[in-house]
């Protein structure tokens, strides 16, 4: 039979190009050459062929506290949205779309994800919005959040617009170091953050979802500025390299451990919390390299913290370190954090304490939906509680475990 000749006994199948289709496909065939500063007048005009105006590109600034206007042609650019009270920032936060109807129409706020990843939300006013219109908006964010990540790997403009003070060179290479601050599957969701965004040095985080098992680092360097960044990075490479040879989180630490104190020398060090969670079990193992313990969250509400043996810090040729494991139920939570956001104090006071920490954790757990939520909302209100100021770098990285099966995904219905 030849290529392309359909059986007489099978129905033919409509492959014409709809209004859908060729809106959405005109931004998939051009994105793979398209310059950075062309994307905001192709999503107007797009927006435009389906009755919208005054579209706006909002994206999370570094602290996580606003959502700044993206500047392009054609573009409206007005003031920065606060993420904690608005409606773009409930639209990013909970990752739906979000209506307010308006004098002139509806303003939608619609989140831009890639992956489960927030980038942030396109704005658009329409004169009334139906079912058809959900879908073909809903569908263009997801295009333009692809493309704002793919584009955001050779151009600064979209770290431009992020930025919103003054960044240290330090913060600079931890940025680029870092995996998207939020990851979600239907089995398992993860968030983290790190203070001060725009001087951090020290502190970063790592995570892979390699089939059923998700890998997970947290590491804090000792030091600050450039030389933490430094031994950071290093960490985090050794981490990455030596997870993905497939060995043990015991072999990992070793490898690390080696990595370090090679490059650095003796008197150097990283405190590590390495762990694997088996997303379809629930089965969690981790080895603690002189880290704070995790706190196991359960219903809202920590239940206790997951003290296990310890090793030495990475870099100082600790003895192998012992594996510790938990079965999770479904809906626990596991919070990690670095000592900088227990340790904190004024001169002469007492430090914040692991207390104070469950005490707001309590509280925010029962106010706020959603990881990525939980930790931001928890990470201001350690800040402000300590007075506004963070003398050492303080970071915060919470997964939960919601069970399940994600195969359905991959069939069409």
């Amino acid at each position: 039979m030849a290529e392309g000749e359909r059986r007489p006994d099978k129905g033919m199948v409509d492959r014409s190009e709809g209004f859908g289709e060729r809106l959405l496909g005109v931004l998939l065939d051009r994105a793979h050459e398209m310059p950075a500063q062309l994307i905001a007048p192709l999503i107007a005009e797009e927006v435009a062929r389906v009755g919208g105006r005054h579209v706006s590109i909002l994206l999370q600034d570094y602290e996580q506290l606003l959502l700044v206007p993206l500047p392009g042609r054609r573009l409206l650019v007005g003031e920065p949205e606060p993420i904690g009270d608005s409606a773009a920032g409930t639209a990013f936060l909970r990752a739906t779309p979000v209506e307010v109807p308006q004098a002139d129409g509806v303003r939608m706020y619609l989140p831009l994800l890639d992956g489960s990843d927030q980038v942030g939300v396109m704005v658009v006013t329409l004169d009334n919005v139906d079912d058809d219109d959900r879908r073909l908006l809903r569908r263009l964010a997801g295009l333009v959040a692809d493309m704002i990540v793919t584009k955001h790997a050779y151009t600064d403009q979209f770290f431009e617009a992020r930025r919103r003070e003054p960044m240290s060179v330090a913060a600079e290479i931890q940025w680029s170091l870092l995996p998207p601050l939020a990851m979600s599957v239907p089995q398992a969701a993860l968030a983290g953050i790190l203070e001060p965004a725009y001087d951090v040095a020290g502190d970063s985080f790592d995570y892979a979802l390699n089939d059923d098992i998700l890998h997970m680092v947290v590491i804090d360097a000792m030091g600050h500025g450039l030389d933490a960044a430094t031994m950071a990075t290093v960490a985090i490479g050794a981490y990455r390299h030596a997870r993905r040879s497939g060995i043990g989180l015991s072999e990992i630490y070793a490898f690390m451990d080696r990595a370090i104190a090679e490059q650095f020398g003796p008197e150097h060090f990283v405190t590590a919390q390495m762990m694997r969670l088996n997303i379809t079990t629930g089965h969690l193992q981790w080895v603690n390299a002189g880290h704070p313990a995790p706190l196991l969250i359960r219903n809202h509400k920590v239940v206790q913290q997951l003290h296990s043996p310890t090793t030495l810090p990475v870099g100082f040729g600790g003895d192998e370190p012992q594996l510790s494991e938990r079965q999770l139920q479904r809906g626990d939570r596991v919070l990690c954090f670095t000592d900088g956001l227990i340790e904190e104090h004024e001169a002469g006071g007492e430090q914040f304490g692991v207390e104070q920490l469950i005490d707001w954790v309590n509280r925010i757990e029962h106010t706020e939906e959603g990881v990525r939520a939980v930790v931001r909302s928890l990470s201001h209100a350690l800040k402000q509680e300590r007075g506004g100021k963070t003398s050492d770098d303080a970071t915060l990285f919470l997964i939960e475990w919601r069970g399940g099966a994600s195969d359905h995904l991959a069939t069409l219905e």
